[in-house]
């Protein structure tokens, strides 16, 4: 769950984090017409983030080592328990999330930084109940129908509740909880997050180079696709098909038409082999170089990559521009507002922690 409040927060399946940030990708994103992969790239640290006066930034501390066996209990906040399975299931969520497991020689660092998210979710938590603060039902029904979504079916989602060992009233007290937590950091926050055009138009001049919209064309394409390992027989049929279609669409036939019949990419078939707008380095080579040596109206030859065979018409072509000031303004806004609330809530943990009692066991 994702509020703009700057935090991402943990419930059953999420990363724990009283401070983990938002995506920090608004400023540069988007052109004049919505086009989110055609536009520029927001700069990929914060405004004014410069190194040391040394050219690298210090070495930070290496991390306290983690016990290979962890204790039934990791820390106490204020009396309240972190318990161990709330703290492996943080590290479990995080490994699901990033696909791979802790690194060995990142896991004393890892783990305290997990450690430590933890520890600012309970003092947050414990902060919104003392202010009386309650989520909405509706909000955490919710809430809870958009992580079932997330799986297959009920009893795919069943099995992962209980893999984690987590109830299902459990889940809804955990979303009950964090979604009480935003309403209060919204609450906290945002009266204090402000910025001036100023404040943009200074960030838009520092970083004009990052506000660029590249060349893009607008294509669409029909696929026959090879399966993965496909011998020289199974190339041949589907790039005979392809062939046959090419030589259809020669002879006149629509080429939307034959996309929604034959077209084996499900992202496009339905809507004619329609791909909208994209720019060079994000489709695989073969395929851009095709698509951009084409001229509006044009269709291309049989393409292969390694997804099989495609047929490719390019309908429009957008020159490269540098993107002006009153383009981007509004998501120049929103990242340095998005800075600011990172920066507020770190600050609201941190003075929890200090009025706090905090024991840590490992």
């Amino acid at each position: 769950m994702t509020k703009k409040t700057a935090v991402l927060l943990l419930v059953a399946l999420a990363v724990a984090s009283a401070c983990a940030k938002k995506d920090a990708d608004a400023a540069g994103q988007g052109s004049a017409a919505g086009s989110a992969r055609a536009a520029g790239q927001a700069p990929s640290q914060a405004p004014g983030g410069r190194a040391s006066a040394g050219g690298a930034a210090p070495a930070a501390p290496a991390a306290k080592p983690v016990p290979a066996q962890l204790p039934d209990v990791v820390a106490r906040v204020n009396g309240e328990d972190v318990k161990k399975a709330e703290f492996e299931m943080a590290i479990r969520s995080l490994e699901d999330r990033s696909r791979s497991a802790v690194p060995a020689e990142q896991r004393d660092e890892v783990y305290r930084q997990v450690l430590d998210r933890l520890i600012g979710f309970h003092l947050l938590v414990q902060e919104a109940a003392a202010r009386k603060v309650v989520a909405p039902p509706w909000e955490v029904d919710s809430q809870v129908e958009q992580i079932k979504k997330q799986f297959p079916s009920e009893d795919a989602f069943k099995q992962m509740l209980q893999a984690r060992g987590v109830t299902a009233d459990q889940l809804r007290s955990d979303t009950a909880r964090t979604i009480a937590v935003n309403v209060m950091l919204k609450s906290e926050l945002e009266p204090k997050v402000a910025v001036s055009d100023a404040d943009s138009r200074k960030f838009f001049d520092e970083n004009r180079s990052r506000f660029r919209q590249d060349d893009a064309v607008h294509a669409s394409h029909i696929l026959i696709r090879t399966p993965e390992n496909a011998d020289a027989a199974a190339k041949a049929k589907a790039k005979t098909q392809a062939d046959d279609l090419l030589a259809q669409i020669k002879k006149g036939a629509d080429f939307a038409g034959l996309a929604k019949q034959f077209s084996q990419d499900p992202g496009s078939a339905q809507t004619g082999g329609d791909l909208g707008f994209f720019s060079k380095g994000q489709m695989v080579p073969a395929f851009e170089q095709a698509a951009f040596a084409l001229k509006p109206g044009q269709t291309s030859a049989v393409v292969e990559t390694p997804f099989g065979y495609h047929i490719i018409r390019v309908s429009e072509f957008k020159a490269g521009r540098d993107l002006g000031y009153d383009e981007v303004k509004p998501q120049i806004e929103e990242y340095l507002k998005q800075q600011m609330r990172d920066r507020k809530s770190q600050e609201f943990v941190d003075q929890l922690k200090a009025k706090g009692k905090i024991q840590i066991f490992i």
